[in-house]
């Protein structure tokens, strides 16, 4: 199991993960050589005339300097931001194959951690990425920064003076934001090191149907030459993407201007599903002692993405203690397989993807011409009974196949032909099933041990 290689093509998910990364820190430290972290006001006079004369910070005229004036620059620009995007969707891709197959399982559940704490990291990193430019859509993020600090019951408003060092929008938060910006990669690439070495020690998990018998053709017979290739390819995506796919034009929002918002500005994919919950929050306030509490801001923007991420983190531990399996496994299980967790699974998703949906709500009921708040209260309900329907379909639909396969396995798989026999009855012909190989245990371990030998 130490020396098994990864053999199918879900496993491509944290590569792809591992190079996008590496590509958002390169282009970065190039980005970081002509970017000028500092909210002081300058003029501004440079090639981007609709500009001209307008007051901002350093921060954002660097940003246009670096979009118009350096050479490759924009390009760099686009690839920079295509990266991050990608990164995140990759690693929330390897987070939902890890977990529809059990490959959190014994002894790999500090490697499902370590992909839980990348996907915080990388939403973040992502997050101050998007603010660094000072454009008017950096302001609205750092305006829901703001609330959520000032949200947090006894030390908000203490902890928003402390992280933007004063008045807001100050003179610090983007010289803070951008060395948080900085130095997050560093903790990433390390979890990427502390991973490669658990995969080393545990192995790959493997597939046991055709999936993981390490026929000729697959992976497994040049690894490394797959890797290169992989590598080359996922930066070409990324920079067709960055030529051809225009994303972030911080130049038609226009500099950071307290007070104003940008109509239409929406924030990166990943950050959907906050912007959705502080949407359909119903405005609730509540005073205790004296002091206001902010239900609507504290309850979609800490209390939902906490007990969200907390439950994600934790879910192994959760799963072990309610089914009591404390065994090793190196085998992954079909979704079907484990109805239980297939079916929170798809509760989850749900749950996100209608937060994620809710961002819109505006968009919606503009395009198919209805009103706001009908649409708001849709969302409202549905966040509430949408993931128990797709808990009970889902878990349905895996106890269905399963029911179907055993009875397959005992009266064999219907072919279709009618015979009649000479009495003159008729009878479907059936063939037998193969036994299928991902029924097969898996190999036992001396006492003691938790992996199997090389």
């Amino acid at each position: 199991m130490r020396r098994s290689q990864a053999d199918h093509w879900s496993f491509l998910f944290s590569q792809i993960a591992v190079y996008s990364f590496a590509v958002a820190v390169v282009t970065g430290v190039l980005l970081a050589v002509f970017f000028k972290p500092s909210m002081t006001g300058v003029i501004y006079h440079g090639s981007y005339h609709a500009l001209n004369g307008v007051q901002m910070s350093q921060a954002y005229e660097s940003t246009l300097h670096i979009s118009f004036d350096v050479r490759g620059g924009l390009l760099m620009r686009q690839i920079h931001h295509w990266a991050a995007l990608i990164f995140v969707a990759a690693v929330c891709l390897q987070l939902l194959r890890l977990f529809f197959t059990g490959a959190f399982r014994r002894p790999r559940g500090l490697n499902w951690l370590i992909w839980v704490i990348l996907l915080v990291l990388g939403m973040a990193v992502g997050w101050t990425g998007g603010i660094l430019p000072n454009d008017m859509m950096s302001g609205g993020s750092l305006g829901v920064l703001q609330a959520v600090l000032e949200s947090i019951p006894v030390v908000g408003t203490h902890l928003m003076l402390w992280v933007f060092g004063g008045d807001v929008p100050g003179h610090d938060i983007i010289p803070r934001l951008f060395w948080m910006h900085a130095l997050l990669p560093v903790a990433m690439a390390g979890l990427f090191i502390l991973r490669r070495r658990l995969v080393r020690r545990h192995g790959h998990t493997r597939f046991a149907g055709p999936a993981g018998s390490g026929r000729l053709g697959s992976l497994q017979r040049a690894p490394a030459a797959a890797a290169v290739a992989m590598f080359f390819a996922t930066c070409a995506v990324l920079a067709l993407l960055g030529t051809l796919a225009q994303v972030n034009p911080i130049w038609l929002s226009g500099p950071y201007q307290p007070g104003a918002i940008s109509a239409g500005a929406v924030p990166d994919w990943y950050m959907g599903f906050l912007d959705g919950a502080l949407r359909i929050m119903p405005g609730w306030q509540v005073e205790v002692s004296g002091h206001p509490l902010v239900l609507a801001i504290l309850v979609p923007a800490v209390l939902v993405p906490g007990a969200f991420f907390t439950l994600l983190a934790a879910y192994p531990l959760i799963e072990r203690r309610l089914t009591g399996d404390q065994g090793v496994h190196h085998f992954l299980d079909r979704p079907r397989d484990a109805a239980t967790r297939t079916a929170v699974g798809a509760a989850g998703i749900t749950f996100y993807g209608l937060l994620w949906a809710a961002a819109a709500n505006d968009q919606i009921a503009d395009h198919l011409h209805l009103d706001l708040y009908v649409v708001t209260w849709f969302f409202r309900l549905a966040v509430l009974g949408g993931p128990l329907l797709a808990y009970a379909l889902s878990q349905r639909i895996c106890l269905g196949l399963t029911a179907r396969e055993r009875d397959e396995a005992e009266h064999g798989r219907e072919t279709g032909r009618i015979v009649m026999s000479p009495e003159g009855g008729f009878s479907e012909i059936t063939e037998p099933v193969r036994p299928a190989l991902q029924d097969r245990p898996e190999p036992a371990l001396p006492a003691g041990r938790d992996t199997p030998g090389p």
